[in-house]
């Protein structure tokens, strides 16, 4: 059991890294899935009042969603080494964090679950990279609570003892 929770998060995470990495040559290429994609739901948000949205220059754009992917990757693979450990839960927690936007927008808006005809396939892979950065923060679960506490020390500062 040792040998897996030492070994899981690093396949997981190598895993999560291919997928969002891969991403980033339809995201930041503008290329026509994307541009599908990021339309259908700009049009959703514009019958909400909020046009522009998922626009290219929007708050949700292919772009800033490309970023965060890539942000959520090189924390996930600094993991590996183990000076760094804590970046890979923190990077599974924004991979968390980006699919769990993707698998609502692809359930809950008018894009569905299979906007580009390839059988669901963007759909699962949000799925399971949603389910794999899940697992690498739940095994990560320690190394993420000694960094959110070193961050409030950092932040709010230590009483000096007398």
């Amino acid at each position: 059991m040792d040998k897996i929770k030492r070994f899981l998060p690093h396949v997981l995470a190598l895993f999560c890294s291919v997928i969002f990495l891969d991403s980033l040559r339809y995201k930041f290429t503008n290329h026509p899935n994307t541009q599908e994609i990021f339309g259908r739901l700009n049009d959703w948000a514009a019958t909400l009042g909020a046009d522009g949205l998922f626009a290219q220059t929007g708050l949700f754009s292919q772009y800033v969603i490309g970023v965060g992917e890539l942000v959520a990757s090189a924390l996930l693979l600094l993991g590996f080494f183990p000076a760094l450990r804590r970046l890979q839960g923190f990077g599974a927690l924004k991979g968390l964090g980006i699919m769990t936007g993707a698998i609502s927008f692809h359930l809950f808006t008018p894009l569905g679950i299979d906007p580009n005809n390839d059988g669901g396939g963007l759909f699962m892979a949000a799925c399971a990279v949603w389910l794999s950065c899940l697992i690498i923060a739940v095994i990560r679960r320690d190394e993420i609570i000694a960094g959110l506490c070193g961050m409030g020390r950092a932040l709010i500062g230590r009483e000096k003892k007398a």
